[in-house]
């Protein structure tokens, strides 16, 4: 009795939770599918048929985040230097960490006593800074744990279904993080080897160590064809922290996946990162990415989210921009569209 209670607790959803979702102090679960009508708000796929009609001079330049982060912004007037991108990376994964272990019900309550507290100072600083941290943590509340924009499980379903990977795939994660769309991606197809790469240790032992073993992916059970939960424990991870250029492996993965790297770049920078995409992809294989949109309520995060955010080099891009950078460095689009604030291309390489 005591085994099943304890079974229970690390693997609080089973199949009788599908199609059912739940908002946590910390974040959303969701075991749904997307309804046709809330498939058609928030996937808009294959809006452009021919990539080779695509021109910059159509598209324009991606947006250029300038709005940095105080600890950014400090480390460069003491070391009278640019931060460099690796630290930069590292103060990025600790800042954003924080903010995915936050007990959000809790911190909001905290901050809007703060605010409170403040006004009586009557101090113009005290107030500023205290109201600031009344919007951050409410927008993450809005961002993360309502919308589930940052994880989007049923938007980063509907990217990664249909691929054609045959039997116990081998997926690469690079700039992995806490590998949230890795692991998705091995619920969908069971049994692969998963590897995920980033240069920071912290994002193995932290990010990605301490993320929920109890959080539930929905994926495919192969035995029936049915839907089946995993858990992060169900799946065959291999975690290497080393730079991407270090790499020693081939053509042997059948998908190569990033999230969120391909504008951390400047424009002359970009060809080597899709070059890191194409020389570990197999032939027949898939090359995966992700960029935050260029949009208005992008625009407005990252300005508001500032110091948890803007620590590296960041742009936001419109899918035309971020589909032409692809293509025009030798991949074939093959999917290509939105995901809630995120824009989603799967392409082969040509």
């Amino acid at each position: 009795m005591e085994t099943a209670q304890k079974s229970s607790m690390n693997r609080p959803f089973t199949e009788e939770y599908i199609d059912w979702t739940e908002v946590l102090p910390s974040f959303r679960v969701d075991l749904r599918n997307y309804t046709d009508k809330e498939r058609n708000k928030f996937v808009k796929m294959d809006r452009i048929k021919d990539w080779s009609s695509v021109t910059w001079k159509d598209v324009g330049r991606p947006y250029e985040v300038k709005t940095y982060a105080k600890e950014r912004v400090q480390y460069e007037a003491e070391h009278e230097k640019e931060m460099d991108p690796h630290t930069a990376w590292t103060y990025f994964n600790r800042s954003f960490h924080e903010w995915f272990v936050k007990h959000v019900p809790d911190e909001l309550n905290d901050k809007k006593k703060a605010f409170a507290k403040s006004i009586s100072s009557f101090n113009y600083n005290e107030i500023k800074a205290a109201l600031t941290d009344v919007v951050q943590i409410q927008l993450w509340n809005y961002v993360h744990r309502i919308e589930d924009g940052i994880w989007d499980p049923r938007g980063k379903r509907a990217l990664f279904e249909g691929l054609d990977v045959g039997h116990n795939p081998k997926i690469l994660f690079l700039g992995a993080a806490e590998g949230y769309e890795a692991l998705q991606l091995g619920a969908m197809y069971p049994g692969g080897q998963i590897t995920m790469v980033d240069y920071d240790e912290y994002c193995k032992t932290t990010r990605f160590g301490t993320f929920p073993s109890t959080y539930p992916f929905l994926g495919e059970n192969p035995n029936t064809g049915q839907k089946k939960v995993y858990y992060k424990d169900d799946l065959h991870v291999e975690y290497i922290v080393d730079d991407i250029r270090n790499l020693s492996f081939g053509r042997e993965f059948d998908i190569v996946l990033s999230v969120g790297m391909l504008e951390h770049f400047p424009d002359a920078y970009k060809p080597e990162v899709v070059d890191w995409h194409r020389r570990f992809t197999k032939p027949g294989g898939y090359a995966i990415l992700t960029t935050p949109r260029n949009q208005f309520k992008s625009r407005l995060y990252y300005r508001v989210m500032a110091d948890v955010m803007n620590h590296t080099y960041r742009e936001l891009m419109t899918l035309e921009q971020m589909g032409l950078f692809l293509y025009e460095n030798g991949m074939d689009i093959v999917r290509s569209g939105y995901i809630k604030v995120h824009n989603a291309i799967v392409a082969k390489v040509r």
